[in-house]
C-alpha cells in the first residue's frame, strides 16, 4: 500500500485556514500533484485543531456532473451561508474552479458581501489551469487572495510513497497517479499519454486559453520531450517544425506549457539580466515521465537506455532540471531562477540562484568524469558562484534528490 504523503505546503495552508478570515486562499498547480489531496489533509488537521472548532465545513467540485455553472457557484455559496448562519463560520471549498465561466468576477462579487455583511465564510478554491488562474486572479481579485503552489512530486516523495528507486524515477518520471503502473510500461505510458498529457492540453491550455495552432503546440511539446535537458535555438525548432510561425508564437508556446506545468525554456544565466529569446533556450520538462512515455512507445526500456550512456545521460540531466523546478514551485517560487550557461564549447548544466547564493551545478552519470572546464570557466567570471558535481566525481545523484 502506497504511503500517505504530507507535501510541503500543507503547515502553511494549515495556518492560514486557522487565522481569521483575510484573503481567498488560491491551490493551483498541473493535474495530479495533489491538490485536493493537500486540501483534504488541511481540513482535517483542521477539525482536530482548537481553531476548527464551530467552523462549518462544505467542500464541493465544478467538474460533478450537474454542475451548473451559470448560477452553480452562488448556489453553493448560499449553502455556505446557511451553514455559517448555524456554526458562526464556514469554510467554503471550490474544486476545479477554472471550469466556472467568469468565476473570479462571482467569486468577487460574493466574497465582497460578505465582508460587508461581516459574514465569516472562509474560501479555498483549487484549479488545474495555473494560466488562467493567474489571469483570473490579478484581473478581478487583486488583493483579495493568496496563493499556494503545488508542484511536481520530488524523487524523495516518490520513494516514500511508492518504493521507487532513483533510476525508475528518472525513466518513469514522478506522478503518483501513474508509480503503480511501471511494471507494464505499456499501459503506464498509455495513462501518461491519455490521463496526463492529453488531458492538460485538451482541457487546461487548448480550452482555457486561445491557441490558433494547436497541433504546433503538440510538436513544441514534442520538441521539448525529445530535446529535454539540451539548449535548441529557436531557429532549430522553425527548421523541425511545420507552420511554425515565427520566434514569438515558438515562445508563446512554451510560455503556455509551462503555465500548464509541463515543460519550458530555460534561459542563459546573463548576471542579473536574461534576455528573454536572445539566447536559444534550454528545453525542460517538469516531469521525466513525458520523456520515459515517447521512450516507452519508441520501443525502449529502463533497461535498454541504461546501455545506452548518451542517452542515459540526457535523462538523467533532464530528470535533474526536473527536480529542481519541483523544489522551487514546491517552495513557492513564483519564477524560479533557473538557468543554464554556455561560452563557445564550455558550459555548466545549470545555474541557480537562491537570493544571494549562484549555484552552478554539473551532471556527471557516466563512468568517468567528464570535463568541467565549462564549470571552471564559470566561477572565474563569477567568483561567488558555488560549483556543485553532481553524479561521477561529485556528490552522488541520489543523496542529492534525496535533500
Amino acid at each position: 500500500m502506497p504511503v500517505i504523503i504530507q507535501r510541503a505546503p500543507l503547515p502553511s495552508l494549515v495556518n492560514r485556514l486557522m487565522e481569521p478570515r483575510r484573503f481567498v486562499q488560491v491551490v493551483a498547480g498541473p493535474r495530479q500533484v495533489g491538490k485536493t489531496t493537500l486540501v483534504q489533509q488541511a481540513l482535517a488537521a483542521l477539525a482536530r485543531a482548537p481553531q476548527g472548532h464551530g467552523l462549518a465545513q462544505h467542500s464541493v467540485s465544478a467538474d460533478a456532473p450537474g454542475a451548473q455553472p451559470a448560477t452553480w457557484l452562488a448556489t453553493q455559496w448560499e449553502v455556505a451561508r446557511a451553514l455559517a448562519g448555524q456554526a458562526g463560520a464556514c469554510l467554503l471549498v471550490i474544486d476545479e474552479v477554472q471550469k466556472i465561466p467568469n468565476w473570479t468576477d462571482t467569486l468577487k462579487r460574493l466574497w465582497d458581501e460578505d465582508t460587508a455583511a461581516a459574514r465569516d465564510i472562509r474560501v479555498v478554491v483549487l484549479g488545474s489551469a495555473p494560466l488562467l488562474i493567474a489571469k483570473g486572479l490579478t484581473e478581478s481579485l487583486a488583493g483579495r487572495f493568496e496563493i499556494t503552489r503545488l508542484g511536481h512530486w520530488r524523487f524523495a516523495e516518490m520513494r516514500e510513497a511508492f518504493d521507487m528507486t532513483l533510476e525508475e524515477c528518472v525513466f518513469f518520471g514522478t506522478y503518483p497517479g501513474a508509480a503503480t503502473l511501471i511494471r507494464d510500461p505499456v499501459r503506464w505510458a498509455a495513462y501518461v499519454r491519455d490521463a496526463l498529457v492529453e488531458s492538460t492540453l485538451s482541457k487546461d491550455v487548448l480550452q482555457m486559453t486561445q491557441v490558433q495552432k494547436p497541433a504546433l503546440l503538440r510538436r513544441v511539446l514534442d520538441l521539448a520531450c525529445h530535446y529535454s535537458g539540451q539548449m535548441l535555438s529557436y531557429q532549430k525548432m522553425l527548421g523541425q517544425l511545420d507552420d511554425a510561425g515565427n520566434t514569438t508564437t515558438l515562445a508563446h508556446y512554451l510560455h503556455l506549457l509551462e503555465s500548464a506545468g509541463m515543460a519550458c525554456g530555460l534561459q542563459k544565466y546573463m548576471g542579473q539580466v536574461v534576455r528573454q529569446r536572445a539566447s536559444s533556450p534550454k528545453l525542460q520538462v517538469f516531469n521525466n515521465a513525458l520523456l520515459g512515455s515517447v521512450a516507452v512507445v519508441s520501443g525502449d526500456t529502463l533497461a535498454s537506455l541504461k546501455q545506452q550512456p548518451e542517452r542515459w545521460g540526457r535523462m538523467v540531466e533532464s530528470a535533474v532540471g526536473a527536480e529542481l523546478l519541483a523544489r522551487h514551485v514546491n517552495h513557492q517560487s513564483t519564477h524560479p531562477c533557473i538557468h543554464y550557461w554556455n561560452d563557445g564549447q564550455r558550459e555548466v548544466d545549470y545555474v541557480l540562484q537562491q537570493g544571494p547564493d549562484l549555484f552552478a551545478l554539473e551532471v556527471k552519470s557516466g563512468v568517468q568524469a567528464r570535463n568541467v572546464s565549462g564549470l571552471a570557466a564559470f566561477c572565474a567570471m563569477h567568483p561567488t558562484a558555488r560549483p556543485l558535481i553532481l553524479g561521477t566525481g561529485g556528490l552522488p545523484l541520489e543523496t542529492w534528490f534525496a535533500g
